[in-house]
């Protein structure tokens, strides 16, 4: 995903599987934030790699109960039909209280089958 091929979208119209996603996440609501990702699904975020939907699962329950935050859409892009940047802001009681990540996902048939989460 070149910069110069990516398109600015507006929150509204990310894919119904990523708002579902990110709404599920920031709720705590793991049961529907797995559903968002196809079986033989991949997560990499903070160094680590999750595969398949019952390790994203414990990844998902580990980081709702981990820290204490609030995050806050401020960007999203479209790469192309499958590739989706969103931009969180995130402030908690995780070490240095804000940052901003950027959440990247790669979608086959309407469910997230690559997450990559990085500042």
């Amino acid at each position: 995903m070149r910069d110069d091929q990516r398109r600015t979208s507006t929150p509204e119209s990310l894919p119904e599987v990523i708002t579902r996603y990110l709404k599920a996440h920031r709720a705590h609501d793991t049961p529907t934030a797995v559903t968002a990702f196809t079986r033989e699904a991949t997560v990499i975020d903070d160094g680590h790699t999750y595969e398949g939907t019952e390790a994203i699962e414990g990844w998902l329950g580990r980081s709702a109960t981990e820290f204490t935050y609030t995050s806050h859409l401020v960007s999203a892009q479209q790469a192309d039909a499958t590739h989706y940047i969103a931009t969180l802001h995130l402030e908690g009681d995780f070490p240095g209280g804000t940052i901003d990540l950027r959440y990247q996902f790669t979608l086959r048939d309407d469910l997230i089958e690559h997450l990559v989460i990085e500042p």
